[in-house]
């Protein structure tokens, strides 16, 4: 699960209490854990991030990629796609530019010229990304106008219709409408979901790997959970043990102990694990540029009363979920299917939250497995399956896999057991 949608993998880290002088080595290129400002900053371990992900490796070409972009642009009578810094800019150009209040945008046209404008001292990033083998790179110095650079990419005409990056800063929004007055804008979503939504062979392949690496990770919880132990003591070895699988990138790491578990997006904090605690342990990285992302129930020693009535009914619930998957059933039917059996077993306030989220590039993508989500489910489409029940001030319990939809149903990628493990 991990938190709300983030700009991409390497989200907020639930690990609160991380000291400045810790540090997880994996391997050559190692490089300690960046120092926490707050609660709740980002924290990277590991093996850093290339300044590209290099995903042209994988099947789809770029130019492959930006040829759709150009499709679906001219479908929606678009002049132009603007997309910034994030996922969108990776996957369209290779490009993994930093989030800067200097402008970096990439503007794709509905007549195949397509432009990526950096600032000047970025330039030597982006051609190692290799993007100028698939668009023009323009850069803009320090005192330039980085706007003016975007109006040339789009040869000065005041007036279009554009897509914008969903996660563009508003400031540069502001800024682009002023430079463009009279332009109509519409979310960059429109085109850039139908280039993400489905997932190559290639691409899922990469996904069955990050799930292959958390699975590795899960079965190792069992050795850290030890009452006497806090919360924030078990998470700094669970990322550990994240870059030791093979991840990149941790993500993020939710140890929620005793009542803690029934917040399903708890920051893992100072309580101390006890005897007779339920814990939810939720945990997801980055492997080669794809996320993971699973959820399993652990008990110290014995469990709390009811506990275990209520994880067999989220267990049938997971599963009918899992089996509703399938190319043509919608996204809200697998999440009815999963609502269906808690409200059966008496739980059904107790789920409080979607069944599950796409996932690729970032950890939350479309598509969303929620009531109201029509769209029928296609060959490719990969998300979490990951019903859970909350009770307040007693625990809670979720059951994530991530499944990806084949021709003829669908492929649990997470192949842990889903029973609470006793530890």
């Amino acid at each position: 699960m991990g938190g709300e949608e983030h700009e991409a993998c390497g989200r907020d880290l639930h690990l609160p209490h991380l000291l400045a002088s810790d540090s997880v080595v994996a391997g050559e290129g190692s490089v300690a854990a960046t120092p926490r400002q707050g609660p709740v900053d980002i924290l990277r371990y590991g093996r850093p991030l290339p300044g590209s992900l290099r995903i042209s490796l994988l099947e789809a070409s770029r130019m492959t990629i930006l040829d759709r972009a150009v499709a679906e642009l001219r479908a929606r009578d678009l002049d132009a796609l603007l997309v910034g810094p994030g996922a969108d800019l990776r996957h369209l150009t290779g490009y993994h530019a930093l989030p800067l209040e200097r402008l970096t945008l990439l503007v794709v046209r509905a007549d195949g010229r397509h432009t990526l404008v950096v600032p000047a001292l970025e330039r030597p990033r982006a051609e190692a990304s290799g993007a100028a083998g698939v668009v023009d790179l323009v850069d803009w110095g320090e005192t330039a106008d980085p706007f003016a650079a975007v109006l040339g990419a789009l040869d000065g005409s005041p007036a279009r219709r554009f897509a914008v990056g969903d996660r563009l800063w508003a400031t540069f929004l502001l800024s682009l409408q002023e430079a463009l007055p009279g332009a109509a804008w519409v979310r960059g979503s429109q085109v850039t979901r139908e280039l993400r939504i489905r997932k190559t062979a290639a691409e899922v392949d990469a996904l069955r790997r990050a799930a292959a690496a958390i699975d590795r990770v899960h079965a190792r919880v069992p050795g850290l959970l030890a009452p006497g132990r806090t919360e924030a003591e078990i998470g700094r070895d669970i990322a550990a043990a994240i870059v030791e699988e093979g991840h990149q990138e941790v993500n993020f790491v939710i140890v929620a102990s005793g009542p803690n578990g029934a917040s399903p997006h708890h920051e893992t904090g100072d309580r101390v694990v006890a005897r007779g605690d339920a814990v939810v342990v939720d945990i997801g990285g980055t492997l080669d540029g794809y996320c993971s992302d699973c959820t399993r129930d652990y008990v110290v020693g014995s469990a709390p009363d009811g506990y275990a009535d209520a994880h067999a009914a989220l267990e049938a619930a997971q599963a009918a979920a899992c089996d509703a998957v399938r190319p043509g059933v919608t996204a809200a039917a697998v999440d009815a299917a999963a609502r269906d059996v808690l409200e059966a077993a008496g739980y059904g306030a107790h789920f409080v939250h979607r069944t599950g989220h796409g996932i690729g590039l970032e950890e939350h993508e479309d598509p969303y497995i929620v009531a109201g989500n029509d769209r029928p489910l296609e060959p490719g489409m990969a998300f979490s399956v990951e019903p859970g029940v909350y009770l307040p001030g007693r625990w809670g319990m979720r059951i994530e896999d991530i499944v990806v939809v084949t021709d003829d149903g669908g492929e649990r990628l997470d192949r842990l057991d889903r029973a609470a493990v006793t530890v």
